[in-house]
């Protein structure tokens, strides 16, 4: 993909900015900044675009997203960003009417992807349901929106992307009337759902079940507190939309229905008081009294909710389950002789990620921890000058995923961030 006049720009001026002022990352950022518009953006032979994630060739709605957000802020005088940024989302609306329910998707009909027991769709790459797989196709053309005051975004396409998203929340506030199951044979036990595919027992909340984390591991309870923050976001940004842009009122009215149920749900399911920390979030719940503490570093995270807009970093709940998820009270918190950081399930144990560690550098308000991050990833990459996706805070010489455009997108975000703001003068 020919690089867009704006980005091009843009990357040098990281680059002398931080040769001047942080050397050890002044490698990176450009190479980072670029990889994901570099890599993985790929306009098909019918004009539109697509987006895989990395090393898997099919397009993830929250990866793909998250992978081009950083590129919003730019397109207001680039005609060809614009058209990229808006082929992109046409495609997210394309995809979304086409199944709901997945998480991933091919080019084009061509079956290829996994082969579950659930509804097929030769669309269809993998139908893991995912709440926040439907959040951030409405998170990426609202900032678009907002950020450029373009709004040829909202199609009639569009807007059944919408309705289609309410209509599959408002099912799956009730699981047990919902009609979506998912089984894989000869797999780990978190590719699958237990209950011949329809996942453990949940109580009604109001909030909105997912069966997939965003790590695509296997929910443990059936509400994950994170995908429902997001979704309380998601649906004020629709029901915006709905009423400035397409003047609808009933859609709009649905929105914000759902993200008040969603919100008053999380608030009082999804809140545990914690011996020592006082009160937090739980990362899952069912409702029927079991949770499930700890945090996973993929985004949408407990660690994330600030830079996602459900609460501010000050927030003291916030603050509270902030201090559980970097200590080793967490599950999957980390620490080696060269890093510490939050981890994932997904990964070897003991693993920290590059995103944990970003997303903890763009959510705090301490100079001295946001440096110790920068300190962190400069000295974690292994000599590629990319992120990887998780890597032995010992030894980060061994890492998975090698190409994983997420997180470096995720990290240059910081670093474009953190040279707006002044941090080094």
């Amino acid at each position: 993909m020919k690089i867009p006049e704006s980005l091009g720009k843009r990357a040098a001026e990281l680059e002398e900015y931080y040769q001047t002022h942080c050397g050890a990352l002044a490698p990176l950022v450009s190479r980072c900044f670029l990889n994901t518009m570099e890599t993985t953006v790929k306009q098909l032979e019918d004009g539109s675009y697509f987006v895989i994630t990395g090393d898997i060739p099919a397009m993830w709605l929250r990866d793909s997203a998250a992978q081009v957000r950083p590129y919003v802020q730019f397109a207001g005088e680039d005609a060809k960003l614009q058209a990229i940024l808006e082929g992109i989302i046409a495609k997210q609306a394309e995809l979304v009417c086409i199944d709901p329910y997945a998480n991933a998707f091919n080019e084009s009909a061509n079956g290829a992807g996994h082969k579950d027991i659930t509804v097929q769709n030769d669309h269809v790459w993998e139908r893991k349901y995912e709440v926040d797989s439907l959040c951030a196709p409405l998170y990426l053309g609202y900032h678009y929106w907002k950020t450029t005051g373009i709004d040829r975004i909202f199609t009639e396409s569009y807007y059944e992307m919408i309705a289609a998203i309410v209509k599959t929340f408002q099912t799956e506030q009730d699981h047990g009337k919902s009609e979506y199951y998912f089984r894989r044979h000869d797999c780990e036990k978190t590719d699958t759902l237990p209950n011949e595919g329809r996942g453990t027992a949940v109580k009604v909340t109001g909030m909105t079940w997912s069966g997939f984390r965003p790590s695509d591991d296997c929910c443990e309870f059936g509400y994950l507190i994170p995908s429902n923050m997001m979704a309380v976001k998601a649906m004020e940004f629709a029901e915006e939309i709905c009423r400035e842009y397409y003047g609808e009122s009933e859609l709009a009215g649905k929105c914000r229905t759902l993200s008040g149920e969603i919100r008053r749900g999380i608030e009082k399911y999804g809140v545990v008081e914690h011996p020592k920390y006082g009160r937090i979030y739980a990362y899952e719940t069912d409702g029927l009294g079991g949770w499930n503490l700890m945090d996973d570093a993929n985004s949408p995270s407990l660690l994330s909710m600030p830079y996602l807009g459900y609460c501010d970093r000050e927030d003291p709940v916030y603050q509270n389950t902030r201090r559980f998820i970097l200590s080793a009270d967490n599950p999957y918190y980390f620490q080696g002789s060269i890093a510490r950081g939050v981890g994932s399930p997904h990964t070897p144990e003991g693993y920290v990620w590059h995103i944990g560690i970003i997303m903890q550098a763009l959510t705090s308000v301490n100079r001295r921890e946001i440096e110790e991050c920068l300190d962190m990833l400069a000295g974690t990459h292994a000599g590629t000058n990319y992120m990887h996706e998780s890597f032995d805070p010992s030894a980060p010489e061994v890492y998975s995923r090698p190409w994983f455009a997420w997180a470096n997108t995720l990290f240059a975000e910081l670093l474009n961030k953190l040279m707006e703001e002044g941090f080094w003068q």
